[in-house]
């Protein structure tokens, strides 16, 4: 059992550095500051990029921390 609880802790260590890069990679909600200093340099396609990476980074931080839970709740158990 203790090699387990090794294993899946750091698991969630792994998985604690990836939720926090997912959320830091995600772009503001607030668009006051961002509009201000971008001004109309993007173009059509390029928002609809920065849309589309916000999506699947959503998801991602979505997948890591359902992940992360799991993690948490297995490792619970098993102490």
């Amino acid at each position: 059992m203790n090699t387990l609880t090794t294993v899946i802790g750091i698991l969630l260590i792994v998985m604690a550095v990836f939720l926090v890069i997912a959320v830091l990679m995600q772009s503001s909600k607030d668009h006051r500051l961002g509009s201000s200093i971008a001004g109309g340099a993007e173009t059509f396609f390029g928002k609809q990029k920065g849309k589309s990476m916000d999506a699947m980074f959503n998801k991602l931080t979505t997948v890591i921390a359902i992940i992360f839970v799991l993690l948490v709740i297995t490792l619970f158990v098993i102490q």
